[in-house]
């Protein structure tokens, strides 16, 4: 019997192997190891048997069951006896051989079965294999393949066999015709040497130690002889790879003499096949092992074939080397080991051959020979050691090569060098130079292309500098070769790339010098040959470069720290200093990134740095040598601007130090003629020269400015033709830019005391003679740019040297209104709507200061100044924030030098008229359309005022007689869209305030506290809500009123009211705002005008809506209606519908006094009622249903309430009428869902919908919603509204399917927020639901039941009546009032759970009933008693559940399958909750339920929804206590807790683990349940049921095996391998493979 189940078995899973799925097939093959795993005797013998009897089995059906085999066979072959192995051999020999033609995987798989087997059963298995290798019979190529194998698995047993297979096989070596079986043959020879070569090497492991090389050799040497001879000359590219592959290992075995005799035709014949194969790892590596073999024997035939050999081996490193590719980068490995070979034995050869090849033309021959030369230097060292000059010398070719390739390899090379003392011979510098030039490359010149290697690794650059850091610090012996030579490096321009590997690796070797000897100098200038640099030139160098201290890799700090360990070379005195000053320099960097570093601080640190050098030094000769060197190097930094500036600051800086004045003027002269005025930063930096010289050497610097301008120099390119000449026009205007900067800077810079007799005599004086240019006695106008902007600084720095001077105020400058208009035509011509030069920022500048200097300027000349400078600042186009942030910060610094300019003229005139006329001037910005303007004029005025304010004097008590007129210009601006200037307007209307107290006769330092609450209102104008902005200008106006004089009202007001019309309408809303705040406060004089404003106002409600004319209006309308109440309310209902903007402003006017109000709202009401809501028509004759159709009156008394309700001031009234209010829009709400509009208002409605001012939503349901929501929201019932909105609610009141919905959310919000309005509005409720409407009855039912789950009915002691009311309607015509009545009865579990068991059985009936109720199978009432029992169970007294617990089980166990999701989750959660009821006292009939139910539970939790398995877990863990069984309890309460994710197969292993050991006898009836979901309709529960029963096979004692049918499940699962979802058939044929247990 169990050898049969195990056959049947295996047949069931073996005709499925042929599954069409990849994964099914898998999952079969697993199986079947599963049960050879089990079962191995029996299943192997089932297999074998099988293929034996299906031998039309596709083969690779065959060869997924021999797979299958080789696991069992490799995982027990020590369980096999002889017999089934031998059975196994016959099969797996008769499987491979079957088939004459290689069918490769077959094959292979039957193989395979052999190799396994023979590693316990090698001579059977050889026996079988010999039997198929018979002498003169060529066998199948497989039958040599599994020989070879096996001699790789199994060393020790086969190389005995090894001699009588090679003579075996040798005579078959000539009868293979096919290549296919050549290349077998050679691949068992190849694995035949190999083993052999491993038993030889581990001798003292064989069985036989007696095994000799030589009992090889003659078999070895023959099949040699016709693989070389004869196969390796095929065209079969495969077989040649096979047979050298086997040469490389067979050259060992081969006699010494053999060997020698073959060199000359073995290697040649080998090399030949680099050039017919293109990847050569294998002829590489059998090669390197013939090579290996040829110099073990000692071979002379090396010699002779050398040539060939370093050419044919040279040719492969030169292959490109793909990094992707590992067999090309094993080639390569191979091939170097070659040649490691080669140097060890012929050196001289191998260089003679190497180093000419560094002169080929070709880049990879360079580059590949490169690497040999750097493979046999590291591995080959001590036969290199002789060869150092000449391999140096070979070298310097090498270093000429521009491709950065042979560059990378050249340095790789010298690194080499370095390490082998290569470098210490002569020659060596010039690596050391190389190294130094390849440091020194730009990394732009280095990028690399798109499929190019990591630049930050591997490029030329970076690998240099890696090289010389390492032999700087690592390599001991390198030390003094680069000391001092490295120092050769640091001057020349060429090498300024390396500066900071240059300086860190000095740094190193000049420590490591100073510890060996402390006080010598690290220089010896005596040894040097005058190569090494000065102090001097390094000190400058040092110094410049230092300027830029984060390019080049941080060359800054490099360039210092050489400086401070070279200091006793510089100079002896300099130690102390320098110990204590760059330290200092050094951590100011550290705090600084390249970005947030100052370079102007950074330069001013490095100048002072340099100052207090010379002072320590303070030597004129040591000053005048630095100077020398500093003009000297002044033209290698013509590339790098920065520094060169940087540079002319140091020479200026140098020669102030100097008392030398013919070394001053030579050196002067020098820059002057030497200096490229093409660029800006050299002109730049000429200028700071001078100006910094000037300090020292005022007289001398002026005087050589001078006369070079009269020198023939300058004048040579100034004439009559040339000036037509572009080119040479622009070169002179830069020649005249630098010599202008050049006196703005030294005016700037010389004493103060000095410059004011020189200024106009000798600086401005020449600065003009330079600017302008006359031809034939006509004055000609630059076009160059920068010198306009030279001009304007120089006279900016000379006006700004004469205002700082002390004798300023005294100083008569009779060119200063020249100057003026000068400036003001250069602001002139810049275009007024972008900002791209300075020049206006500078030429104001320069205004501010002249402006200050007698003589004063006309009032037309101030006017234009003003005027000019306004219209070139306000319309600049204002930069995208975070875009340009040179052009913002350009534009800031603008603004403020207008400001600047401004305000010196106000100080020329402090008076109120002074000041009007300044803001007259900004006074069409301040009105301005665009934004920015107005930010920038109100900005303006409030710096204008501040300073007006500031520098207040009043000798006498007079009026501020303009104080309405501009209070009136700026209030309103507190409300402009533009936060910035709301904040400035805040600041004028304070200063203004201020300036009246001040003409009032207040002190300055008075401070009023009306005043002062303007600044704490600003605040306020900070956020843009509109609300907050006006409260604020209110606040603001009232302060205006309690300051403002009263002759000064009327302007004010008249200023305020040309304001309405203000473009923006913040402004213009602001200013109805201060109106009426100014009318109110002080409206007893204006008492008169308040008619004629009203009417105003209402005229303007038909031409604008803007919000201060509709208040005006609400005022009038008011005023009617509280004398004709009922005429307005019943005109206002008849005015068309939809309602126009203006008919709903006048609704709300009638909300604002309580009284009014309450009476409106009763009328709405009544009119609402009056009228049916609806009446029914038919669109057609054919029409199934008829429409609905809203009634006029009832519409437009909703929208009527909603309108007045809108209105904060109907507050009181909505309390007052609330349950009314509540109850009718409730029930209006209901009776209008679905509900049209009449045909006529649909049009409208439609056209309104599309106009840009749409009116409220007429649609009847959506407009009974909208009142109801503002009816709340005036009740003070905002939370109900809010917590309505967040959930969705008020949609799905207006919808048929989510209105019951909506109701319910409803009345859960009204009983959390307006708990104690419910009592009145429950009253009204009651009332409604005997209504003819039955809509209406399903509102009020589900209303009142969602108040059943709030605890507030037993706060209000409503529980009983709504009881009362509830029941009552259990047998209404509607199934929905009857669904909702269980609703509400099952919601007292939520809120009276003390409750439950007082009327428990009342309870119980009613759902009892409900699960019975109608016929329907889908019946919702019977799921909404579903939901109730399972809320109720946990709290009704156990003695009225008990009666019925049974039936409830039975009646809810066929929802379990359901089609219907909602009826299998409830269903199945209440059938949790009967579980749950019973714990501790569940009666067996109840736990045959308990047991029949636990099936599908398992299994539904695979069910494809979420609800229904997240219900089947709770159902499982309150199952769980009932079964008495702890582990299992345990595991449900473990595995199925909710939110926690569940692994379903480790789950239901644990879960049928323990069922089967606590309920062995319950395996039949799962088994069978299971059964019945192999036919289920989801694909999961399918795949989940043979699941279940193949775990509870796994864990089920096998003498419980009768309680199964087995015929009946094996035929099951069977059928389920044709199921046509994949995973079902695979777990199918994983539960066949456990079967095997049963068997």
């Amino acid at each position: 019997m169990t050898e049969s189940y195990v056959k049947k078995l295996s047949t069931i899973l073996l005709d499925a192997v042929t599954d069409k799925d990849p994964l099914v097939q898998e999952q079969v093959c697993s199986a079947l190891c599963a049960l050879g795993d089990s079962q191995p005797e029996e299943a192997l013998r089932a297999w074998e048997e099988y293929l034996r009897q299906h031998g039309k089995l596709a083969h690779p059906y065959r060869t997924m069951i021999l797979r299958a085999m080789e696991v069992v066979v490799s995982n027990h072959i020590s369980e096999l006896d002889k017999d089934m192995a031998r059975a196994i051999i016959l099969l797996a020999s008769s499987e491979m051989t079957k088939a004459k033609e290689l069918v490769y995987d077959w094959q292979q798989a039957a193989s395979n079965v052999l190799v396994a087997v023979g590693k316990r059963f090698i001579g059977r298995v050889m026996e079988e294999m010999l039997s198929k290798f018979q002498p003169g019979i060529l066998p199948h190529c497989f039958v040599v393949q599994t020989l070879a194998n096996l001699s790789v698995s199994n060393v020790f047993g086969m190389v005995p066999f090894l001699t009588s297979i090679l003579n075996t096989m040798l005579p078959m070596l000539g009868m293979a015709k096919h290549d296919t079986m050549r290349v077998v043959f050679c691949c068992a020879l190849q694995h035949f040497s190999e083993s052999t070569l491993e038993y030889l090497a581990n001798l003292d492991q064989a069985p036989d130690p007696t095994v000799r090389k030589d009992a090889f050799a003659t078999d070895i040497f023959s099949a040699y002889h016709i693989l070389f001879h004869n196969w390796l000359q095929s065209r079969e590219a495969k077989l040649r790879l096979a047979v050298v592959e086997a040469l490389g290992p067979m050259s060992h075995l081969l006699p010494s003499e053999k060997l020698e005799e073959q060199l000359p035709k073995l290697l040649p014949g080998v090399l030949a096949l680099y050039r017919k194969h293109a990847e050569t790892f294998h002829v590489s590596k059998s090669l390197g092992q013939i090579l290996e073999a040829a110099v073990s024997v000692g071979s002379r035939t090396l010699e002779v074939q050398l040539d060939s050999l370093l050419a044919a081996l040279h040719a492969q490193v030169c292959v490109p080397v793909e990094s992707s590719s590992p067999v090309v980068m094993n080639n390569q490995k191979e091939v170097l080991r070659c040649f490691t070979v080669l140097a060890c034995c012929s050196p001289d050869r191998l260089l003679s051959f190497l180093l000419p090849k560094l002169d080929a033309s070709n880049e990879r021959t360079r580059v590949g020979t490169l690497q040999v030369l750097r493979h046999i230097i590291n591995s080959a060292a001590a036969q290199m050691e002789v060869k150092k000059p000449f391999i140096l010398s070979s070298l310097r070719l090498p270093l000429l090569d521009t491709n950065s390739k042979v560059k990378r390899a050249v340095v790789q090379v010298i690194s080499a060098m370095a390490h082998h003392g290569y470098l210490e011979q002569p020659g060596g510098e010039a690596m050391i130079e190389y190294i130094v030039q390849q440091c020194a490359l730009s990394p732009e010149t280095e990028r690399p292309g798109p499929d190019s290697e990591d630049p930050t690794a591997n490029s030329v650059r970076a690998v240099s500098i890696s090289t010389l850091y390492l032999v700087s610090t690592t390599v001991d012996r390198m030390s003094d070769v680069l000391w001092p030579y490295l120092l050769e490096f640091l001057t020349p321009l060429r090498f300024t790339g390396a500066l900071t590997p240059l300086c860190k690796s000095l740094v190193h070797l000049a420590q490591k010098r100073q510890e060996v000897g402390a006080d010598a100098l690290l220089i010896q200038y005596d040894d040097s040959k005058g190569t090494l640099p000065s102090p001097y030139a390094i000190t400058t160098r040092l110094l410049a470069v230092s300027s830029n201290p984060y390019l080049g890799d941080g060359r800054g700090v490099a360039s210092l720290r050489l400086l401070s360990v070279l200091h006793r070379d510089i100079h002896p005195l300099l130690g102390q200093r320098w110990a204590t000053t760059i330290p200092l320099l050094l951590d100011y960097l550290d705090e600084y990134t390249e970005e947030s570093l100052s370079q102007k601080e950074w330069e001013e640190k490095l100048l002072m740095f340099l100052r207090d050098t010379l002072t320590v030094v303070s030597d004129n000769t040591w000053t005048c040598q630095l100077s020398l060197e500093m003009c000297k190097q002044l033209p290698c930094y013509s590339e790098t601007p920065r520094e060169k500036n940087f540079l002319y600051k140091c020479i200026g800086t140098t020669l102030g130090a100097t008392s030398r004045k013919e070394v001053v003027r030579e050196h002067l002269q020098e820059l002057l003629e030497t200096a490229r005025y093409q660029e800006e930063a050299e002109r730049e930096g000429l200028a700071h020269c001078f100006g910094i010289c000037a300090i020292s050497h005022l007289d001398d610097t002026l005087a050589q400015l001078e006369d070079f301008v009269k020198s023939d120099v300058f004048r040579k390119s100034v004439g009559i033709f040339n000036i037509f000449k572009d080119r040479s026009e622009n070169e002179v205007d830069k020649v005249k830019s630098a010599l202008i900067l050049c006196y703005g800077h030294v005016a700037a810079q010389a004493p103060r005391e000095l410059v004011l007799a020189k200024v106009e005599s000798d600086i401005l004086r020449n600065v003009f003679q330079c600017f302008h240019t006359k031809v034939l006695g006509i004055k000609v106008e630059t076009k160059d740019p920068a010198l306009k902007l030279c001009l304007v600084q120089t006279v900016c720095m000379a006006s700004q040297a004469i205002c700082s001077s002390a004798q300023a105020g005294s100083f008569h400058f009779s060119q200063k209104a020249e100057l003026v208009a000068q400036m003001m035509e250069f602001i002139r011509a810049e275009p007024p709507d972008s900002l791209r030069t300075p020049i206006r920022k500078k030429a104001m500048l320069a205004c501010t200061y002249l402006v200050s200097l007698e003589p004063a300027l006309e009032e037309q000349t101030q006017a234009d100044v003003i005027h000019g400078c306004l219209h070139s600042i306000m319309a600049v186009v204002p930069v995208p924030e975070g875009e340009d942030g040179h052009q913002e910060s350009l534009y800031l610094d603008t603004v403020h030098a207008l400001e600047d300019l401004l305000t010196s003229l106000l100080r020329r005139n402090m008076t109120p008229q002074g000041l009007q006329i300044m803001v007259e001037h900004l006074s069409p910005w301040i009105k301005s359309p665009r934004g920015h303007e107005r930010t920038r004029a109100l900005g303006l005025s409030a710096c204008l005022l501040r300073f007006f304010l500031e520098h207040l004097h009043i000798s006498a008590l007079v009026p501020f007689h303009n104080l309405g007129l501009l209070v009136g210009l700026f209030s309103p601006r507190c409300a402009d869209l533009w936060s910035a200037t709301r904040q400035e307007a805040v600041s004028c209307v304070y200063s203004l305030l201020y300036l009246q107290l001040g003409y009032e006769g207040f002190s300055r330092d008075y401070r009023d506290d009306v005043a002062e609450r303007l600044l704490t209102l600003k605040d306020g104008l900070v956020h843009p809500d509109p609300a907050i902005l006006l409260h604020t200008c209110h606040s603001i106006a009232q302060i205006i009123g309690k300051r403002l004089p009263p002759d000064q009202l009327i302007s004010l007001l008249l200023t305020m009211f040309e304001g309405l019309g203000d473009p923006d309408k913040n402004c213009s809303r602001a200013a109805t705002v201060m109106i009426n705040s100014l009318l109110k406060e002080r409206g007893n004089m204006l008492l008169e005008k308040v008619p004629e404003i009203v009417s105003v106002l209402r005229s303007k409600l038909q031409e604008t809506r803007e919000e201060y004319v509709l208040q005006a209006a609400q005022h009038s309308v008011y005023l009617l209606a509280s004398q004709h109440r009922t005429a307005v309310v019943s005109s206002l209902l008849g005015s068309p519908l939809p309602f126009d903007s203006h008919t709903c402003t006048l609704w709300r006017a009638l909300a604002v006094e309580p009284s009014l109000t309450t009476q409106v709202l009763g009328l709405l009401l009544e009119k609402m009622s009056r009228d049916v809501p609806f009446k029914e028509s038919r669109a057609c004759l054919l029409s199934c249903s008829p429409d609905r159709v809203a009634t006029l009156l009832p519409l437009a008394a909703t929208c009527a309430l909603r309108e007045v309700t809108s209105a904060p001031a109907s507050g009181p009234a909505v309390l007052e009428l609330y349950p009314q209010l509540f109850v009718a829009l409730l029930l209006r709400i209901s009776c209008t869902v679905g509900v049209q509009l009449p045909r006529n208002l649909q049009a409208k409605e439609k056209r309104s919908a599309g106009s840009a001012l749409a009116p409220r939503n007429l649609e009847p349901c959506s407009s009974a919603v909208d009142a109801l929501q503002t009816m709340l929201l005036r009740g003070g019932n905002e939370d109900v509204v809010q917590r309505m909105e967040l959930e969705g609610a008020w949609e799905l009141l207006r919808t048929s399917a989510g209105h019951e919905e909506g109701v319910a959310r409803l009345a859960s919000a009204m009983a959390k927020f307006a708990g104690p309005r419910l009592p009145l509005v429950m009253k009204e409720l009651v009332n409604s639901q005997s209504s003819v409407y039955e809509i209406q009855r399903v509102t009020s039912t589900a209303f009142l039941a969602e108040l059943l789950n709030s605890n507030v009915v037993n706060d209000l002691m409503l529980l009983e009546s709504l009881l009362d009311n509830l029941a009552a309607r259990q047998k209404d015509t509607c199934a929905s009032v009857r669904r909702l009545v269980l609703r509400g009865l099952a919601n007292i579990a939520s809120s009276s759970p003390d409750k439950v068991r007082a009327h428990g059985p009342q309870l119980l009936t009613a759902m009892i009933g409900g699960l019975d109720d109608g016929d329907d199978r889908h019946s919702l009432v019977a799921l909404e008693a579903m939901v109730g029992l399972a809320r109720l169970l946990d709290l009704v007294e156990p003695r009225d559940l008990r009666p019925v617990l049974l039936h409830v089980a039975i009646r809810i166990r066929p929802f379990f399958d359901s089609e219907k999701m909602e009826f299998r989750s409830a269903s199945i959660r209440l059938f949790g909750y009967l579980n749950k009821a019973c714990h501790g006292d569940c009666e067996d009939v109840f736990l045959e339920q308990v047991v029949g139910g636990l099936a599908p539970l398992l299994l539904h939790l695979r069910d494809p929804q979420a609800p229904v398995a997240s219900a089947c877990r709770f159902a499982l863990r309150m199952c769980g206590p009932n079964l008495e069984c702890e582990e299992l309890a345990a595991a449900f309460q473990k595995h199925l807790q909710e939110g926690w994710s569940l692994h379903f197969g480790e789950f239901l292993n644990t879960t049928c683990k323990h069922l089967m050991h606590h309920f062995p006898d319950l395996l039949g009836r799962l088994v069978s349940t299971s059964l019945f979901y192999f036919k289920s309709s989801w694909e999961d529960i399918r795949a989940a049921a043979p699941m279940l029963t193949g775990f509870l096979v796994l864990h089920v004692e096998p003498e419980h095996r009768l309680q199964v049918d087995l015929e009946q499940l094996t035929a099951a699962l069977q059928l389920l391998l044709k199921d046509p979802a994949p995973a079902v058939r695979m777990k199918a044929a994983e539960t066949l493979g456990r079967l095997v247990k049963f068997a």
